[in-house]
């Protein structure tokens, strides 16, 4: 129980210490950014399965239930290095509890430009040309975490 009431306290005081600073004058906005960011990754792993579950409760109150294993990872910006949210992927089970994270790329395709999710195995991925994503796995859900709302 004390595990759990440290852990607790140290989410709440890295949103803090975000929220603080990132209103605050412009040279401590990389700061803010960077707790922001630790933020994400410690509520993604505090607060994962009990994401997951209520994400599969709401699809299965709507009739839509994943097939297959699901688990909620940071989704990972390549372009900014950054952790920026959460994602629920879905899929083969023994795929599924490799994934680390899920990669977020922006992609242009001439006048058309997107967003590119791709489930990896690692939550450092290095550069776009480095990534390897794992097979038979998708994403179900895309979770905004708000540092406000934390």
């Amino acid at each position: 129980m004390r595990r759990f009431r440290t852990k607790k306290s140290l989410v709440w005081v890295l949103v803090s210490a975000a929220l603080l600073l990132s209103v605050t004058a412009a040279t401590a906005l990389d700061l803010g950014s960077l707790l922001g960011v630790v933020a994400v990754e410690v509520v993604v792993s505090e607060y994962g399965g009990a994401m997951d579950k209520a994400i599969n409760g709401a699809l299965q109150e709507r009739k839509a239930a994943a097939m297959g294993a699901t688990k909620v990872v940071p989704i990972f910006s390549v372009g900014r290095g950054l952790f920026i949210g959460a994602a629920q992927v879905v899929g083969v089970p023994a795929n599924v509890k490799t994934v680390q994270a899920v990669a977020q790329l922006e992609a242009k395709f001439g006048e058309v430009s997107g967003t590119l999710m791709v489930p990896i195995s690692t939550r450092k991925p290095g550069s776009p040309g480095q990534l390897k994503s794992v097979p038979n796995v998708g994403l179900s859900a895309v979770i905004e975490i708000k540092a406000s709302k934390l």
